[in-house]
C-alpha cells in the first residue's frame, strides 16, 4: 500500500501554492508535514485527499492513478484542527456515523464505536452531545470518527493544536501506537518541531510551498540538508553567524578565531555559515574547547526549569535555551559558549557541508 505523488503542482489564480512535488509515503507510516503557518502543509494534504485536484502532476494509489477520483470514492479520514461534529448527534452516534454509512452491521459499530471511544477516553461522555463537552473533548470525538472505520490514509491537519496539555502529550504518545496497529498511512501536519520528534516516523519540511528535506525524522534533524531545513527543524530556530576557514584559523563574523581543530578541520578554504541549536549554548563551558562569543542580553524568560535567553550578536538575533532559573541583568554584556562539535556548517548556496558531532546524551 502506498501514496505517490508525481510532478504534483498547485496553482491559485495562476500563484503557486505547491510547487512541483514527488513524494511516497508506504503502508502502515507515520509522516509528518513540518512548517511554519501557509508553507503549504493544509493545501498538500487537501491534494493527497482528493478534495483540490493538481494543477500538473498526477497521484497514485497502489499504482493506481487517483488524481481526478472523488474524495468520497476514496479509503481516507481527514480531522482539521478546527474540529467538526455533528451537534445534533450524540457522541456515539458521532463516532458511528461513518459505520452506518458504510452499512456496517449494528454489533460491529457497536463493539468498534466503544472500542475507540475507550481509546479517546471518551467511553464516560457517549450519551452526551458535542456542545456539552469541553473544547478538547470535542475534538478526540472528532479524532474518534476519523479513526473508527479504519482508513488506510488518515490525515490529521494539526489535530492537538487545541486540546490542553496534557492530553496533548498523551495522544502524541497514542498516535503512534494507533498507527502501527491500524497499517494505514498516517500524514500529520505540524508547526511544532518537537512534535515531530516525539511522533517519530519520517517528516518532510515544507517551506513557502517547497518539500525542502524528507526523510526519517531522525535523519532529518541531525543531518538537515540545507539552511530552511535546519532553521524550520528547531525550536527556537536555529542561530547563524559567518565562519570563514583558512588553512589551520577558523573566524567568526565577530572576529573571534580558534584553531581549525575537530570536525571543522576537515572544511576546505572559504566562507561558510555556521549554525547551531539554541540549547546548544551554555553560560558555563563544558570543556575547555568551547567557544567564546560576547553578546547583549535583551531579554530573559524563564519557563520553570530552563530560561530563554533573547540576546544580539555581531547585529543578528541569538536564543539561548539555558537549563535552570537564570536571573541576568537586562541590556548588559553576557558571554556565553559553545561547543565547536555542534556547529553545522552550510556553503555559500545554503546546502550542508558539514554535520554537527553530539556525544550520547547531548543532543
Amino acid at each position: 500500500m502506498s501514496l505517490r505523488l508525481e510532478n504534483v503542482t498547485f496553482n491559485v489564480d495562476g500563484e503557486p501554492q505547491i510547487y512541483q512535488t514527488d513524494l511516497t509515503l508506504e503502508s502502515a507510516s507515520m509522516n509528518v508535514l513540518l512548517g511554519a503557518t501557509r508553507s503549504g502543509k493544509t493545501t498538500l494534504m487537501r491534494l493527497m485527499a482528493g478534495l483540490d485536484r493538481p494543477s500538473t502532476g498526477r497521484i497514485f494509489w497502489n499504482g493506481e492513478d487517483v488524481t481526478g477520483l472523488r474524495v468520497q470514492d476514496r479509503d481516507i479520514a481527514m480531522v482539521y484542527q478546527q474540529f467538526i461534529n455533528y451537534p445534533s448527534l450524540s457522541v456515539y452516534e458521532n463516532i458511528a456515523s461513518p459505520l452506518r454509512i458504510l452499512k456496517k452491521k449494528k454489533n460491529e459499530i457497536d463493539e468498534a464505536v466503544r472500542q475507540t471511544a475507550k481509546m479517546m477516553k471518551l467511553s464516560d461522555f457517549l450519551d452526551k452531545k458535542p456542545l456539552d463537552l469541553s473544547g478538547g473533548q470535542q475534538q478526540r470525538c472528532a479524532l474518534a470518527r476519523a479513526l473508527v472505520k479504519g482508513a488506510k490514509l488518515v490525515l490529521l491537519d494539526e489535530p492537538l493544536a487545541n486540546l490542553d496539555y496534557k492530553l496533548r502529550e498523551e495522544m502524541r504518545e497514542e498516535i503512534p501506537k494507533i498507527f502501527s496497529a491500524s497499517g494505514a498511512i498516517f500524514v500529520y501536519a505540524t508547526t511544532e518541531p518537537e512534535e515531530a520528534l516525539l511522533l517519530g516516523g519520517n517528516t518532510a519540511i515544507l517551506h513557502e510551498g517547497r518539500i525542502t528535506q524528507f526523510d526519517k525524522t531522525p535523519t532529518v534533524y541531525h543531518h538537515p540538508n540545507n539552511i530552511i531545513t535546519a532553521r524550520t527543524f528547531s525550536d527556537p530556530p536555529m542561530n547563524f553567524l559567518r565562519l570563514q576557514k583558512q588553512g589551520n584559523k577558523i573566524t567568526f563574523g565577530d572576529g573571534t578565531v580558534i584553531s581549525g581543530q575537530g570536525p571543522l578541520s576537515s572544511l576546505e578554504n572559504g566562507t561558510y555559515t555556521a549554525g547551531f541549536r539554541p540549547n546548544h549554548l551554555e553560560l558555563n563551558p563544558q570543556n575547555k574547547s568551547g567557544i567564546k562569543f560576547s553578546a547583549k542580553l535583551n531579554i530573559t524568560e524563564i519557563t520553570g526549569s530552563e530560561t530563554f535567553l533573547h540576546m544580539e550578536h555581531d547585529g543578528e538575533p541569538w536564543v539561548g535555551l539555558i537549563h535552570g532559573v537564570h536571573d541576568l541583568p537586562l541590556d548588559q554584556p553576557i558571554s556565553v559558549y559553545l561547543d565547536p562539535t555542534h556547529i553545522y556548517t552550510f556553503g555559500q548556496d545554503g546546502n550542508l557541508v558539514l554535520a554537527a558531532h553530539y556525544t550520547e546524551g547531548r543532543e
